[in-house]
This record gives C-alpha cells, sequence and structure tokens, in this order.
C-alpha cells in the first residue's frame, strides 16, 4: 500500500494545548499538505479542520487521537479508503434551526464533493457537553452521557455506515478565550472535542471526528486574525470533519500500513510527552521537534530524549527530509 521507495511520515499538532501553529483553525494545513507533497503523511483532525474548508488531500491519512496512538503502540494497521460511507450522529439537544442548518451543510458536501454522508441519527437524550479551560491554559471538559453517542453510531453502523461525524450542541465559548479570534491562547472547545472522539474510536474501531454545533449560528462582520478567520465565516464545522472521515483510512489488526512503516514524526517543540513520541523514540523512528511551533505545555526534547532533532521552522524541517540527509542525523 506504500509504493516502493515512498517515504511515510506524521505530522501531529495536539489538540486544546495552545500550538501556535495548527492550534486554531486549520492554520497547519499549509505545512503538512508541503510534507505530504514528498511523502504519504499521517495527521491528527487538529492539522487540517477549518470550518468550512479542510487542508486534506488524497495523499494524507486522516486519524483522530486515541486511533492515532493505538497505531503507535502497533495495536492498529491502516487501510487506505477512497469513499468511505459517513454516518452523523446529532445530539438531541442541538435546536431545530440549528440541525436544518447542518442537515443542509451534509447535503451541500455531498453534492459538490460527491461524499457519502446522507445517513444521520439523533441521539435518544441530550449529551450534555461542557468545556473549560484550566490554569495552564490547557482546555478540557466532560461529557455527561456519551453512551447516547455510542447508541446512535451503532445504529448507523448497522445502516452500513463505516465512518462517524459527531456532532454535540456547545455553549458559546468566547468567554473562555476572548482573544481566540485574534489567533491567541488556546481552543476552548478543542480538549473535550478529543475527549468524545477518542471515546467512539475505542468502543467501535473506526474512522471518526467531532464537529460542534452552537445556538448562535449568525456570521459576525469584525475582522479576526488569519489562523482563526475560517471558523469565523461559516454557520457550521461539519464540512471540514466530512471532506476528512470520506478518505479516513480503515482499520485492521493484521492488515495494511504498520507503524513499522514509518519514518519520521514532525511535532510541535514543547508537546513531546506523548504515545507517539515514546513509541517513536522505541522504535528507532526519527522525530523532529519544530522551535517555531511552541504550545502552553513545556515537554521539550531536553526532558524527553537527545534522539529528537530540533529544527528551527517546519521549512527547514521539510529540506531535511526532502533531502534524504535525516538518514544520516
Amino acid at each position: 500500500m506504500l509504493k516502493n521507495g515512498e517515504k511515510f511520515g506524521a505530522f501531529i499538532v495536539p489538540t486544546g494545548v495552545g500550538a501556535s501553529i495548527g492550534g486554531y483553525a486549520g492554520d497547519a494545513s499549509a505545512y503538512a499538505r508541503k510534507f505530504s507533497k514528498i511523502s504519504k503523511l499521517l495527521v491528527n483532525p487538529n492539522v487540517v479542520n477549518a470550518g468550512g474548508f479542510s487542508g486534506i488531500n488524497e495523499n494524507m491519512f486522516y486519524v483522530e487521537g486515541y486511533s492515532l496512538d493505538e497505531f503507535f503502540k502497533g495495536n492498529l494497521n491502516l487501510i487506505p479508503s477512497v469513499s468511505n460511507k459517513i454516518g452523523i450522529v446529532f445530539d438531541k439537544a442541538i435546536p431545530k434551526d440549528v440541525l436544518n442548518v447542518h442537515i443542509n451543510t451534509m447535503n451541500a458536501v455531498k453534492c459538490v464533493y460527491g461524499t457519502d454522508a446522507s445517513e444521520y441519527e439523533i441521539t435518544e437524550q441530550s449529551v450534555g457537553v461542557e468545556f473549560c479551560m484550566e490554569e495552564n491554559g490547557i482546555s478540557t471538559g466532560s461529557v455527561k452521557n456519551p453512551e447516547a453517542l455510542l447508541t446512535a453510531s451503532k445504529k448507523l453502523i448497522k445502516r452500513g455506515c463505516n465512518a462517524i461525524a459527531l456532532v454535540c450542541l456547545f455553549e458559546d465559548s468566547f468567554e473562555d478565550n476572548p482573544n481566540y479570534a485574534n489567533g491567541e491562547g488556546t481552543d476552548p472547545v478543542g480538549g473535550v472535542e478529543a475527549i468524545i472522539s477518542h471515546y467512539i474510536s475505542k468502543e467501535l474501531q473506526i474512522p471518526c471526528a467531532h464537529s460542534p454545533a452552537f445556538e448562535d449560528y449568525q456570521i459576525y462582520p469584525d475582522l479576526v486574525d488569519e489562523k482563526s478567520a475560517s471558523e469565523y465565516i461559516t454557520p457550521t464545522f461539519l464540512p471540514c470533519i466530512l471532506l476528512g472521515l470520506s478518505i479516513a483510512p480503515q482499520f485492521s489488526k493484521t492488515q495494511g500500513i504498520n507503524i513499522n512503516q514509518l519514518d519520521y514524526l514532525v511535532m510541535p517543540y514543547d508537546s513531546l510527552g506523548s504515545t507517539p513520541v515514546f513509541e517513536a523514540l522505541k522504535r528507532n523512528i526519527k522525530i523532529f521537534a519544530a522551535k517555531e511551533n511552541q504550545t502552553t505545555l513545556n515537554v521539550t526534547p531536553e526532558k524527553i530524549s537527545p534522539k529528537i532533532t530540533v529544527v528551527d521552522t517546519y521549512e527547514d524541517c521539510l529540506k531535511l527530509i526532502s533531502s534524504g540527509s535525516f538518514d544520516t542525523l
């Protein structure tokens, strides 16, 4: 499933940690797309999700956090897919007018891009999502009734769906980080979104991703920072996850692309305390830490391993990989 001599890399930006690149609305996409020109590229949704847009392309593997960790542990292989059947789970708490906007969006994406996304299920009970910001600037939250999402997802799988889009009602997040529009701080909803998608991925072992729904879907004319702009010009963020899920890889225990075929991993400079990093170190997979991308965390190469190569910019990293000289580092 990889051509002879073809490189395979991973470009990851953790969710909800205030990454200066990739912590907003698809602002890491342009970087990831450059890496995808020189190799197949594993990305987490946070890298390419951009509201009404998506940075995904057919040379990328779109895999959410829990399944990403399982891949790095060697527990899951990736089977490339080009046309998944996506089922959408809508939170019962979503008001009718907001739901209609999302259904129209679903149909628009289907019509324009040819995605197989027409099946949906409304949860029997409200999901009850709450989110908050910790003192260290990391976003987190809780889900009162995750079982409602699981029950609805299973119904969609029985109807032939092999990828799940999740849409839960969120309160307006502006007060939790009023500077988000200015390209500063942490995405307030990113942490709990990861909790939601991790849960469904763990239970069902299929591709999934989450998009929040807000009661206020008005588009405001205020100018915002370019890193946040894609979320301020659309009433729903559903398009990006449908586009990602449409070509997300399926999972297998025995077939497909495995962790031993991964050539490199690219991470922000100070968010290295994660499963992908530790598993890559175990397997002698080359790890790059980009100094230009920093987060609210403080887990730097010096604290983890001298084997991690520090680069000033993603462009520097790209040049190293393109030249092939990273093999000798």
